[in-house]
């Protein structure tokens, strides 16, 4: 597969071009605002064009397929624009200013024909790939609560835009808060429908909130609770899901890497659920090529992507207003 880079950032040159590769793309161009960064990215990642126009990119190299990794503001219109030019999509999370724009971006990618995926990584894991699978047979039982406990330090080189420019997307419900939906989804095979929420700055926010707790509820009479945070260095991240038959208590696997520990915990005492240590992006890229071939389907798709936004949406809404609010997800 040709595939054109919209974003010269930093989760593509650490993550994703690798990916790309490893499942024999061709990465032929690179789109950044800046000529210069765009040329000069190009030529450390060995691709063979930058360029700061997208209609050249989308037009010029004959590409089958973009990765999306511009600031949140941006994906809309350049996902719009790469599914008029019949480009497959993967978009980095959140896919959209708002569940609307979102919405768009999906249908249109459907009206085309064309493959539209939400590049969440979390689900590419071993360990909750493994999560999924005890949770869905049963072996806990009927799930009664979740805790997600998802604050970290953001690495300088990562803050940015994300500390204090809200018109960029910035703050931790979109950054962070997506992660999570998308996770408690993908363990629980349900959507949430209502939560409540309080949000503040807790010394790294500048004008956008660094840190969230939330509680959501489930169709089930499940109840999740979401810490997420910028500013936690020593916190540890993991989930924990309590049934009525056993609980699992996974530490250190809300990241990037195939890392961790996940225990299943019963009256038959605990047991540590095993879990493959592949790579997540090059797990998720494979799955969306398969797609494009007609095989099978992308790891999160567009409608996950709308649904893990759409849970953002509302506790920012929640934490905004003071009040219990129903998650929107757009008809999807």
């Amino acid at each position: 597969m040709r595939w054109g880079l919209i974003g010269a950032s930093n989760i593509a040159a650490n993550h994703m071009i690798g990916a790309i590769r490893g499942a024999g793309g061709d990465i032929r161009s690179v789109l950044s605002a800046s000529p210069e960064r765009a040329e000069s990215y190009a030529a450390a990642h060995g691709v063979p064009r930058g360029t700061a126009d997208l209609e050249t990119l989308l037009a010029e190299d004959d590409l089958d397929a973009v990765y999306i990794s511009t600031t949140n503001e941006k994906h809309f219109a350049q996902a719009m624009a790469a599914i008029a030019a019949g480009k497959h999509v993967l978009c980095e999370k959140p896919l959209a200013m708002t569940v609307a724009d979102a919405v768009t971006m999906v249908r249109a990618a459907d009206e085309a024909g064309l493959v539209f995926a939400t590049n969440h990584h979390l689900r590419n894991a071993g360990s909750h790939i493994a999560i999924r699978d005890a949770v869905q047979a049963g072996r806990i039982g009927e799930v009664l609560s979740v805790r997600v406990f998802h604050a970290v330090q953001l690495p300088a080189a990562l803050q940015g835009w994300r500390i204090d420019n809200a018109g960029a997307g910035g703050g931790v419900i979109p950054d962070i808060v997506v992660h999570d939906a998308d996770t408690v989804r993908f363990h629980l095979g349900e959507d949430p429908a209502e939560v409540v929420a309080m949000a503040g700055s807790s010394g790294m926010g500048r004008g956008v909130e660094d840190s969230v707790m939330s509680v959501w509820t489930m169709p089930s009479g499940a109840m999740v609770q979401a810490h997420e945070s910028f500013t936690h260095a020593h916190a540890g991240t993991g989930i924990e899901i309590h049934a009525t038959e056993g609980s699992i208590f996974a530490k250190g696997v809300m990241t990037q890497r195939p890392i961790g520990d996940v225990v299943l915990r019963s009256e038959a005492g605990e047991e540590a659920l095993p879990f493959a240590d592949h790579n997540l992006y090059a797990r998720g890229l494979r799955l969306f090529v398969d797609a494009v071939r007609g095989e099978g389907r992308p790891a999160a798709d567009g409608v996950d992507g709308v649904k893990s936004l759409a849970v953002a949406a509302a506790v920012a809404e929640a934490a905004r207003t003071g009040r219990r609010t129903a998650v929107d997800y757009g008809g999807v």
